[in-house]
């Protein structure tokens, strides 16, 4: 039998923001508060967590940077 050996990486905060920003994240949940099973709260959430550019490139619209002059 092969003897595998696992190589640990060490990734910092940056790496994992660059990722996160490059790529993009969808996060989504659901919370109730209920009283003797009567919901009395519901919230919703969903955060998408990406970079401007990222966005309009999967979108296909072009990316125009604020130094740029309408024309």
């Amino acid at each position: 039998m092969d003897d595998i050996f696992l190589e640990s990486k060490d990734v910092t905060l940056l790496e994992i923001l660059d990722r996160v920003l490059d790529k993009g994240v969808i996060i989504s949940g659901d919370i109730v508060i209920s009283l003797a099973d009567v919901d009395l709260i519901y919230a919703g959430l969903r955060v998408l967590l990406s970079s401007v550019e990222t966005m309009e490139r999967l979108r296909g619209a072009p990316f125009a940077s604020p130094m740029q002059e309408p024309g």
